[in-house]
């Protein structure tokens, strides 16, 4: 069973459920023209919280070798941060270390998160993932109950990486598990399923 933090901020309730260690694997397909990528990958995803008004992101990811048991291979790593999409105003930092320019900084309520709900009953979200190779994700998207639907807005990539397009990503809370799956338009492709994962809750 898992217990919620009692000091959870008010914008990080509808994401709640995401919070902990997740690990398990999935599999790989997807098709550029030239070249078809499929295997197996173990994954292991993490999302915490320090108070702030965001969830910390990490996921790490190995493919694994299906002639040799044990063997794997590290792939691309993840950093990043989820966060309800709402102005920013005087209460909070940034950008860069700056302040908050009010003098005390009020608590957001759950009457202040409730306001942000969309007509479709969820909340828009957005997630900024950098990767181990230097790609950086800026996700827009929607929370609704246990399922999170994001598409990139913006990919910014440096000179030497690979070509990465677009993408979307799909997570969900399915029996206990958190499903994902990833669509990527990148080295020649089209936009289409890439990887999926099934994890258990880990810590």
């Amino acid at each position: 069973m898992f217990d919620l933090p009692t000091d959870l901020p008010a914008d990080l309730v509808p994401l709640s459920w995401l919070l902990g260690v997740w690990e398990g694997t999935g599999v790989i397909d997807y098709d550029t023209g030239d070249h078809h990528y499929t295997g197996e990958f173990a994954h292991r995803v993490s999302f915490s919280h320090d108070g702030g008004d965001h969830l910390n992101y990490a996921a790490s990811a190995w493919l694994l070798d299906a002639d040799d048991e044990g063997a794997r291979t590290a792939l691309v790593a993840e950093t990043g941060f989820w966060k309800l999409s709402r102005p920013a105003g005087d209460d909070d930092a940034g950008p860069g270390l700056l302040p908050p320019r009010t003098a005390r900084v009020a608590r957001r309520t759950a009457d202040d998160v409730e306001a942000l709900r969309t007509d479709a009953g969820g909340f828009e979200i957005e997630a900024a993932i950098v990767h181990s190779d230097g790609i950086s994700e800026l996700y827009l998207g929607q929370v609704t109950g246990p399922r999170i639907d994001l598409a990139t807005d913006a990919v910014v990539r440096p000179a030497g990486a690979k070509v990465y397009g677009s993408a979307t990503r799909l997570y969900g809370l399915v029996d206990g598990h958190l499903l994902w799956a990833w669509d990527i338009a990148a080295v020649g492709g089209e936009l289409a399923s890439h990887a999926s994962a099934r994890l258990a809750r880990a810590e």
